[in-house]
């Protein structure tokens, strides 16, 4: 089954979205009968990748589409509870990479709601209408403020451990301390009880920020939406942004999009991504920018590469090297990332920049070997150098294809002000800071100037720098030694150097988390077929294999 990743508020199943003015409301009404895959009912709630594809259209829309936006309220819409979670059927009959890839597309949902607070001045506000256990708990726990209806039953959980032997898949652990600054007993407590805490002691154990009774909820929401919306750095004017679909041509040998084209190598286990570069001049005024809609060029590029990073992981889970290039005006990249630069308080491009962030993140925490070549015509600079600094290795040419009908100028790169910090990884650093762990790296002095195969290589920017005779050679070694290695072994390797220096909630959940819910996901004790996973729900209790490892 392939998944499609596009949708529109016109075709929610599971979501509905208002907009009022300054307040939109987010309401989570799941079909039953609308499972992504047949096998299982999405009841209480409950969730699926499905459901999480139209959550994350609708935050990408409220930020685009809805720039008067200031407070986002997400509440449920079936009575006396707001969402059981990711669906337990769902995950039992689900093979381990659908698991891990659910979860990780879940968690980068999440931290886009985050993200929309901090950087957009959209403020969430969980309106908990009733128990919110599991995911549906680590829903509210991205959002800014959670209200819980105080009627003596509504409670928040975490049963993942007791009931499912597995632990919260979308960050729900690391939220509870690191971002409510719920004391480590209460945690532990809380984590090992499937009916959770509700009313007055979630308050005060810090779970929840207010607990309200039925007859004072809608009142009590009304009011977290007001302040939200008096407290919001968010100041946007005039009409937004709409987010038309993608122009796209699928086949079996690949995906092409107006910018972006990817072409798969099935025998070498191998996809080559191409992205150009802009077509037109940058514009002059941010408004100009705003007229241009989707197809101004940083919105356009961004949108083909979440949508092709998120169709290789999820359809294509065996092509695990992704070879990188980049063509176009050097030129043309460098004036459009200044004007990024230039404007970037203006509500649009903020858009624009901080997608890409997320976009570029998506990229990091993607289980392939990136690999980028640098050859002549390439326009990796600025934004786009980012692509390359994202990879495991770089590639140069020294020089031109001799043997080329025009050999044209030999390749460059150019670093940016926005290499500096503009697209930060999950850890808070650079690509370029991350990249030489905490040696100094090449300052505002290299900004902006060419850098051929011999700068870059002296400067640390690039793995190695083959000629014209060793090029294909190298490269295609490098290709073929990559598709040889144990997927496993490769995914905990780049993980594992991708993210230098410090730790942050971002890197908590997509290293440690991760790490820790695909291993456990895969033991007996969860997936076996005694284990807590396959046995919930039909009156038998599993059976543990007791040995701490």
């Amino acid at each position: 089954m392939e998944v499609s990743f596009d949708t529109h508020p016109d075709r929610y199943r599971h979501w509905k979205l208002t907009v009022d003015g300054e307040v939109a409301h987010l309401v989570m009404d799941v079909a039953e009968d609308g499972g992504l895959v047949p096998g299982y009912e999405l009841k209480l709630n409950s969730y699926d990748l499905g459901v999480d594809i139209e959550l994350y259209d609708a935050a990408q829309r409220l930020r685009f589409e809805h720039p008067g936006v200031r407070a986002v309220v997400v509440t449920g819409g079936k009575d006396k509870i707001f969402s059981a979670g990711a669906n337990i059927r769902m995950l039992a009959q689900s093979p381990h990479e659908w698991k891990v890839n659910f979860c990780k597309f879940t968690n980068e949902t999440r931290c886009g709601i985050e993200d929309a607070t901090e950087h957009s001045g959209q403020r969430w506000i969980a309106a908990l209408n009733g128990t919110a256990s599991g995911g549906g708990y680590e829903i509210a726990l991205a959002c800014d403020a959670i209200l819980l209806v105080d009627d003596r039953s509504s409670a928040v959980s975490l049963p993942e451990l007791p009931l499912l032997g597995v632990l919260p898949g979308t960050g729900g652990l690391t939220r509870v301390v690191d971002k409510r600054g719920v004391r480590r007993d209460l945690a532990d407590y809380f984590a090992t009880k499937t009916e959770g805490v509700r009313g007055p002691r979630a308050v005060e154990w810090g779970l929840v920020d207010e607990s309200v009774p039925r007859r004072d909820f809608d009142a009590a929401i009304e009011r977290h939406a007001a302040q939200a919306v008096a407290e919001s750095a968010r100041h946007a004017d005039g009409p937004g942004v709409e987010l038309t679909p993608l122009r796209r041509e699928s086949s079996a040998t690949g995906l092409s999009y107006d910018h972006v084209r990817a072409t798969y190598d099935r025998d070498r286990r191998l996809v080559e991504i191409t992205v150009a570069g802009p077509d037109a001049p940058a514009p002059t005024e941010p408004a100009d920018a705003v007229a241009q809609g989707a197809g101004y060029w940083p919105l356009a590029v961004t949108r083909e590469l979440d949508d092709l990073v998120l169709r290789l992981r999820t359809n294509e889970p065996e092509l695990g090297t992704w070879l990188f290039r980049t063509t176009g005006d050097t030129a043309r990249v460098l004036d459009h990332d200044a004007f990024l630069t230039a404007h970037a308080e203006h509500w649009f491009l903020n858009e624009v920049r901080h997608y890409a962030k997320r976009t570029l993140k998506r990229l990091d925490a993607s289980s392939r070997s990136l690999i980028a070549a640098v050859e002549p015509g390439s326009a990796f600079a600025g934004l786009l150098l980012e692509l390359a600094l994202a990879c495991d290795r770089q590639y140069m040419l020294d020089g031109v294809f001799e043997d080329a009908d025009e050999p044209g100028e030999p390749a460059e790169l150019v670093l940016t002000e926005a290499n500096l910090g503009a697209y930060p990884m999950a850890n808070g650093l650079s690509r370029l800071r991350n990249r030489f762990c905490g040696k100094p790296a090449p300052g505002e002095e290299t900004l902006g100037k060419p850098l051929d195969a011999a700068a870059a290589a002296e400067l640390g920017l690039v793995t190695f720098t083959p000629d014209d005779i060793d090029w294909d050679d190298e490269l295609r070694l490098a290709l073929e030694e990559r598709a040889a290695f144990s997927p496993d072994a490769l995914t905990g390797m780049e993980a594992n150097y991708r993210f230098a220096g410090p730790e942050t909630l971002e890197t908590k959940i997509f290293g440690r988390l991760t790490a820790w819910q695909n291993w456990i996901f895969t033991r007996p004790n969860a997936s076996g077929p005694e284990g807590a996973l396959r046995r919930y729900g039909t009156g038998q209790r599993a059976v543990f294999d007791r040995k701490r490892v």
